[in-house]
């Protein structure tokens, strides 16, 4: 995950992503709000990927069935 800081430009606050703007806000309270919820969204999304990636163990093997002859 990136680095994220909140720096003041004037009357605004911007969320920084690394070295990337990604959010302009005119309340610090807001974009620390935002920016926790973000946070948690993706600490989610990671957890899922995790949950539905494959599993290192192998399918079971499945039986094929034979073509009738006529």
């Amino acid at each position: 995950m990136s680095e994220y800081s909140i720096v003041r430009v004037g009357n605004e606050y911007i969320v920084l992503a690394g070295d990337k703007s990604i959010l302009r806000i005119s309340s610090r309270r807001r974009a620390v709000k935002i920016m926790t919820l973000a946070a948690d969204l993706l600490d989610q999304e990671t957890v899922q990927q995790v949950e539905d990636s494959p599993s290192i163990s192998r399918d079971p093997p499945v039986a094929r069935e034979k073509p009738e002859l006529p």
